[in-house]
């Protein structure tokens, strides 16, 4: 017996092809980051600090953004407390070394731009750009930062 073969016609493989596209595209965007990155492309943002936001950081807090901008693990490691935690888009990192891999991998190398802060009793939400190296369009992203006397104790972070 001859197998039998399926030859798709021309209409029919181009709507093949397109479904796949389409899904593909879908799969895509459907990421928070590309969805961050999209909407941020299209909106305009300075590239230097608002000054009197940078001023109003507390020191801990501005010293986050120091170390980032100069690439400074260590430096961005001495702002945290010892049990420390950084919760980024629902990932937690506790403690100086889970701290110091996360930044190593996925911080250092960026670069930060504070565009508001909005302080409150024992800490500041901080609107930052996040320009990571490599990439084609940054992010807005709000950092809530919980501070206890000279250091930080908590930051999460959000797409905003």
């Amino acid at each position: 017996m001859k197998p039998i073969r399926w030859r798709p016609s021309r209409g029919r493989l181009t709507a093949i092809v397109l479904v796949v596209v389409v899904a593909l595209g879908a799969a895509a965007t459907s990421s928070d980051y590309v969805r961050a990155a999209a909407k941020e492309a299209v909106r305009g943002t300075a590239d230097t600090h608002d000054q009197e936001a940078m001023s109003s950081l507390h020191p801990a807090i501005r010293g986050y953004v120091e170390a980032v901008d100069a690439e400074d693990v260590d430096a961005l490691v001495a702002v945290f407390d010892d049990e420390g935690t950084v919760t980024d888009t629902g990932r937690e990192f506790r403690g100086h070394e889970e701290i110091r891999a996360w930044a190593r991998d996925e911080v250092i190398g960026g670069r930060l731009t504070v565009l508001r802060n909005t302080p409150r009793d024992g800490g500041s939400t901080v609107l930052l750009r996040f320009d990571p190296e490599g990439l084609l369009a940054g992010f807005r992203a709000n950092y809530t930062f919980e501070v206890q006397e000279d250091r930080i104790r908590r930051v999460s972070m959000a797409y905003a």
